[in-house]
């Protein structure tokens, strides 16, 4: 029996209803098999009016079988080439049929999914959560290879399609019917087939794509035309100064897109599909494939959270604190419907932290993703106050105070007895133990650690820290209330810095030892940047502030723990020297490595030449990128090396996530395996050699060597 099911109605339609095996419909060797023999069929098909393409799962379908692509090899990539041409030509095959064909769109319509609704004369969808088109192939390195770019660019011209493909943005229907992608939206899931089949028997159906009429002309123009030649190379430009040259997927995007606009439409069809070819063989391609799509999912499936524990939600959330922090906690849980207590010393303070959540649904309602009524729904849950007992019956405690083992401690004593049975009880710390802090809870198997990232409400990721005595239970029950307020969240053990603050710590004091050195600071941000990096280290340390990083400095030199884990004195001795002789803290303490003249603009601290800066001093600039970069990934495996990381996908995701990893690097873990081990680790030694001890191949990199081994690169190690 097919996976596709195929009925014919009384009036001579045809619904083909796609159902394969799994969760979701996908471009596989099932699916080709599937469509080979549906597209046979219907062109033996006697008194046939139209086809509905139709799903009967949740998704109307989910894209290309990722792992058929990651198992291409050399020595097989002329069979997956083979297998691309014979997806886009079945579609050819759709397309071209003598009758109007529907797309049904009753879910999720991406990559693939999307390229099959192209390939159709008229696509409609149901207006319901859930349901979104587009083809965001660029975000996992690759191009929409089943004729996603060059129908695209056929059917909306080069200035309308390259935004789809080169953001590879997920539109709701509304959204993608006002862009062109689609032809009519439907409100009701139940009108959605009697819609298409209407739509079918109207004197408006067409049987014939617009690419195959006599004198059929890209809409705008082709990218020679005098018009549209600007557009490519303002893209070209764009795309330089947003990838800086690592992605080679939106390079190959813009020129598939430009090459399809004036190529035959067939030869531009066999075009793109080396594209693909080419990209799906990049390094880059496969290790955001790996990270960002397999140990993506398997870290939000619960892989690293304990098994035996039965899912829980939140229904009430204490947020101990109205600042940065914990205002956007509690903006983040009332998004998510759950009651939130947020208490501060004062009842005007806490006020002021619910005020950021009004200050933030009211921009989106400027921009049409909030309504009134939302908004009213979401500050209702947000209850400000200064008085503990209002905390009673919390299932969740985000304490977000200061960074003071002290305060901390006093706050824990203070609003853990209003937990409810089994609630949990969330410290938000960035390097404090875990285990330390837990001293102050009278059930230290209920506490466990929560650092959220500014801004809470933009930042994906929540580093969950399992102190020595926090239970199964407790890490499950904070695992699911992440993944409640939508929030993807790496487990991991305690440990000084835990994984993040202690990796990117690594990135910015290697940027103060490069700058004493006597490299140009500007030099040094631009470096940084051409890695990947969002931000220069030295515009890190000034948003982040010095006076912050002083203060958690000396907190752990008072605990003899400073330097315990990794050497970052340095960047300690400048921030020091920064603060205590030229009063400069950081941007919001007047200025730091920068100053800040206007609202939105900086410039380097003259004075920064005349304090470091050597002109003669004769630095590699590949070596002081790697410098940057190998410092950070040899920290992440020490990380997984001592246990501190649950698994390799935990270091991956939140490498990217939480401290910024390049994506082209799938994160710090697995750029190891793609740059090779052996080759790293030679590297490694150079840089040893003319650095410092601190480049030196942590133990875990010499054993796998020596068994001729790579680093984890399966979803959980």
């Amino acid at each position: 029996m097919s996976v596709f099911d195929y009925q014919k109605d009384a009036d001579g339609i045809v619904t083909i209803t796609m159902d394969m095996p799994g969760p979701v419909n996908a471009m596989n060797q099932v699916y080709r098999d599937a469509m080979a023999e549906a597209i046979k069929r219907l062109e033996s098909e006697k008194d046939l009016i139209g086809v509905i393409i139709a799903s009967a799962k949740k998704t109307f379908f989910a894209g290309g079988d990722l792992r058929e692509l990651l198992a291409v090899t050399r020595d097989t990539v002329a069979e997956f080439q083979q297998q691309i041409e014979i997806t886009k030509n079945d579609l050819r095959r759709l397309e071209k049929l003598p009758v109007p064909v529907v797309a049904a769109i009753n879910g999720a319509a991406l990559g693939g999914g999307c390229e099959i609704a192209l390939a159709c004369n008229y696509r409609m969808a149901v207006n319901q959560p859930g349901v979104v088109v587009g083809m965001p192939e660029v975000t996992l390195g690759l191009l929409p290879g089943a004729g996603g770019v060059v129908r695209s660019v056929h059917m909306l011209g080069l200035e309308k399609a390259l935004p789809l493909l080169l953001e590879g943005k997920k539109l709701r229907p509304r959204d993608a019917l006002e862009k062109g992608l689609i032809d009519q939206v439907v409100d009701d899931q139940g009108a959605l087939l009697p819609a298409a089949r209407n739509w079918i028997k109207s004197s408006g159906a067409v049987a014939e794509q617009p690419w195959d009429r006599k004198g059929h002309r890209v809409p705008g123009g082709d990218a020679k035309s005098r018009s549209v030649a600007p557009l490519i190379a303002a893209n070209s430009a764009m795309l330089q100064k947003k990838t800086r040259g690592l992605s080679p997927a939106h390079e190959r995007v813009l020129a598939v897109a430009a090459e399809s606009s004036f190529l035959d439409f067939d030869v531009a069809l066999q075009n793109e599909t080396r594209g693909l070819v080419y990209l799906a063989n990049t390094p880059q391609a496969r290790n955001i494939i790996t990270t960002m799509f397999f140990q993506m999912n398997a870290i939000n499936d619960g892989r690293s959270r304990p098994q035996t524990v039965e899912q829980t939600r939140v229904k009430k959330v204490g947020v101990l604190g109205a600042g940065m922090m914990g205002q956007g906690i509690a903006y983040s849980s009332a998004m998510a419907g759950i009651e939130v207590v947020l208490l501060d010393v004062s009842l005007d303070a806490a006020k002021k932290g619910k005020a950021y959540s009004e200050k933030l649904l009211d921009k989106a309602i400027t921009r049409g993703r909030c309504s009134e009524e939302r908004k009213a729904e979401v500050l209702g849950l947000i209850h400000p106050t200064d008085n503990y007992d209002d905390l009673d019956g919390s299932d969740f405690i985000a304490e977000a105070v200061f960074e003071s083992v002290k305060l901390k401690g006093d706050v824990t004593a203070k609003a853990e007895p209003k937990l409810a049975d089994g609630g949990v009880f969330g410290t938000n710390t960035s390097t404090l133990p875990i285990t330390l802090l837990a001293e102050a809870a009278d059930k230290p198997e209920n506490f466990i650690g929560v650092h959220f990232f500014s801004p809470v409400d933009k930042m994906p990721l929540v580093e969950i820290i399992r102190g020595e005595k926090t239970s199964d239970e407790t890490l499950a029950r904070a695992f699911d209330y992440a993944r409640q307020i939508g929030k993807t969240a790496i487990v991991v053990n305690d440990s000084l810095g835990f994984f993040t603050s202690r990796t990117i710590g690594t990135y910015l004091d290697e940027a103060c030892r490069i700058l004493r050195e006597g490299a140009d600071p500007v030099l040094i941000e631009n470096l940084a940047k051409q890695i990947g990096m969002p931000a220069g280290p030295l515009t890190v340390l000034d948003e982040v502030s010095m006076e912050l990083m002083r203060k958690v400095n000396e907190t752990q030199k008072e605990m003899g723990v400073f330097g315990s884990k990794s050497d970052t004195s340095v960047s300690d001795e400048i921030g020091s020297m920064m603060i205590n002789d030229h009063d400069r803290g950081g941007r919001h303490y007047g200025g730091g490595f920068f100053e800040y003249p206007t609202e939105g603009e900086k410039q380097i601290w003259p004075k920064l030449y005349e304090l470091f800066h050597r002109p003669g001093v004769d630095m590699p600039y590949a070596d002081i990128k790697d410098r940057i970069l190998f410092r950070q990934v040899i920290e992440a495996v020490k990380c997984l090396q001592e246990g501190v990381l649950s698994s390799a996908a935990d270091g991956n995701v939140g490498s990217i996530l939480g401290i910024g990893a390049p994506v082209w690097t799938g994160g710090f873990i697995q750029f190891v395996n793609t740059y090779g081990v052996e080759r790293f680790i030679a590297r490694t030694r150079e840089l040893e050699k003319r650095y410092g001890p601190r480049f030196a191949p942590p133990r875990l990199l010499m054993d796998k060597a020596e068994a001729g081994e790579t680093l984890p690169a399966a979803a959980v190690a």
